[in-house]
């Protein structure tokens, strides 16, 4: 009976040992999620080579600033910071979104709550999103009038880019613009009829500064965004007032995930070769930013900390558009840290 109880009470101790370990376990991991000394420690070359970026000043009063964006999000995600420095400065600022987002078919079902989303919910998905992005864009300080959807494919624009030729969307279905708030509505999926509308809001909005994605971006929508709207500036000479940021970074960048509003948006592993610029954000605009992303309330429902990952101290512009390859080797290590 002695031997059972010391028996007993070893175990009892070795189980508290265990408990007590995991919960130091846990304490030290949730600080070093979200301590942002912590953070530093863990990504120390990142940090040093997002430190020594050349700042970017924001644009000046009077000056015309124009987003490019492929899917409602992705202004904010880039550029909300940069929106809400620009307004504030005095600056008037414009958005343009090519696809309205009703590609994301795993938002779909979640949204109707099936495993099978019908066609039509894919385009009430799209709709949603264009409400959610006014209303981002609302929490920046952008007008109304200043924003346009032109409504094209999501999931289709790089298939546009290479074949003239009418396309159907992979997603809703349609062969033309379903959307009455569209630019265009009812017109048919080409990439002449892209360039056209595109080419009307560069027109109409006359930017001195453009930012659009870059052909670095992972994302092919992005890649095609990118293309349309680089071919439109050569053609008016404005090549020189494009800004490039990337999104879809490579890596499960950013890293790391969730909300880390003291530290630093890290130079994406797919944009690595670039020229980068940092746009530094008031507590203010860092703020604002985060009100932006958690418009889009579709998108958070399903990935909440890759979008969370993007509210952070600076946003990072380039006018480099691409990279040079014979960097790779130095690459390497950079890699590594993520």
């Amino acid at each position: 009976m002695r031997r059972l109880r010391e028996g007993r009470r070893f175990g009892s101790r070795r189980r508290d040992w265990v408990l007590g370990a995991g919960l130091l376990l846990a304490l030290g991991l949730a600080f070093a999620i979200n301590a942002t000394s912590a953070l530093t420690l863990l990504y120390p070359r990142a940090t040093a080579a997002v430190r020594a970026l050349p700042e970017l000043s924001a644009p000046r009063a009077g000056q015309t600033l124009l987003v490019v964006s492929p899917h409602p999000d992705d202004e904010s995600l880039c550029c909300g910071g940069q929106i809400a420095r620009a307004v504030q400065a005095g600056a008037q600022v414009y958005v343009v979104w090519l696809t309205s987002g009703d590609g994301f078919e795993l938002n779909s079902a979640l949204l109707g709550r099936t495993f099978r989303p019908r066609l039509v919910a894919t385009e009430n998905l799209g709709r949603r999103r264009m409400d959610e992005a006014a209303a981002a864009a609302a929490v920046l300080g952008v007008p109304a009038t200043h924003l346009t959807f032109l409504g094209y494919p999501d999931g289709g624009l790089l298939r546009m880019w290479k074949d003239p030729a009418p396309i159907r969307s992979p997603h809703t279905g349609a062969m033309h613009v379903p959307y009455m708030r569209a630019l265009s509505p009812g017109v048919v999926y080409t990439a002449a009829n892209l360039r056209r509308d595109l080419g009307a809001v560069l027109d109409r909005v006359q930017p001195d500064l453009v930012l659009l994605p870059s052909t670095s971006d992972a994302h092919r929508d992005h890649i095609a965004t990118s293309l349309f709207t680089q071919d439109l500036l050569k053609k008016r000479g404005w090549s020189s007032r494009a800004r490039y940021w990337i999104v879809h970074g490579g890596l499960e960048w950013p890293l790391p995930k969730g909300l880390h509003q003291t530290f630093p948006l890290l130079i994406p592993p797919r944009g690595h070769y670039l020229k980068w610029q940092r746009a530094d954000l008031t507590l203010q605009q860092e703020a604002l930013k985060l009100q932006a992303v958690q418009a889009h309330r579709s998108q958070m429902l399903v990935m909440p900390r890759f979008m969370l990952a993007f509210v952070r101290k600076n946003e990072l512009s380039t006018r480099q558009e691409t990279g040079d390859p014979a960097d790779g080797a130095r690459s390497e290590q950079h890699n590594r840290e993520y």
